[in-house]
């Protein structure tokens, strides 16, 4: 595509990792895999339309909050529990509750080798505290104070990007709030729909209107935006 001199973009491939696709995932999202070739894709793009390629991984301690095998006899899918700002006891949200996934230094925390990981320009470990649910590329939920952050805004930052792109899993969740604070960053934000897939898919439809509802650019394939980027239109 001609270089639009006013517009520096990333990519943001969310949680590509073994243990969130089929069919060995131990929190597989259905059809998970499906959308590689089209991430694969994006990442092919010159740096003129994509200066910075980001995957993001969940990098989780053993211990971490959001299993259930952390709060027995709770259950993975079915249960939640309370989160509380280990710094501010009056900041507190309720998460579900997950089977042990992506956890650090193991077969199932490994991005899948379908991924053109060559083209990656960084990496972004997330999840890493064991106290904090972090959906988020960015950060967790908690604001006063914020507990747990991976540089991501600072690295948009300081790489003068304003224009950012979503793709990766799961749609409901890690796509969806990366999308959400991209936006409160203050970066122009479009999440590509085919490119990613939801835990839940028959929630997609109402959160899909949520996000646009806020500002998020949800786009398809077929779309003039899309085709842009591809020198397509």
């Amino acid at each position: 595509m001609a270089v639009e001199p006013d517009v520096k973009r990333a990519l943001i491939v969310v949680d590509m990792q073994e243990d969130f696709c089929p069919p060995h995932g131990s929190l597989s999202v259905p059809l998970g895999r499906t959308i590689t070739p089209l991430i694969n894709s994006l990442l092919s793009l010159p740096s003129t339309t994509f200066p910075l390629k980001i995957a993001t991984k969940d990098w989780h301690p053993p211990s971490h909050i959001s299993f259930a095998s952390n709060h027995p006899p709770k259950l993975p899918f079915v249960d939640y529990t309370l989160i509380t700002n280990p710094f501010n006891p009056s900041e507190s949200y309720t998460t579900r509750l997950w089977p042990d996934h992506c956890i650090q230094g193991t077969p199932g925390a490994e991005l899948i080798p379908e991924l053109d990981v060559s083209s990656i320009t960084h990496t972004i470990e997330k999840g890493t505290d064991p106290r904090v649910e972090m959906y988020s590329a960015f950060y967790d939920p908690f604001k006063s104070p914020r507990v747990s952050d991976s540089g991501l805004a600072d690295l948009l930052k300081q790489n003068e990007v304003n224009e950012v792109w979503v793709v990766g899993l799961a749609g409901d969740y890690c796509v969806k709030c990366t999308a959400e604070d991209s936006l409160a960053e203050g970066f122009s934000t479009y999440l590509l729909e085919d490119g990613t897939k939801a835990v839940d898919p028959g929630s997609w439809e109402a959160l899909k209107e949520e996000l646009k509802g806020k500002g998020v650019r949800v786009v398809k394939r077929e779309d003039e935006v899309v085709k842009r980027l591809f020198g397509e239109s």
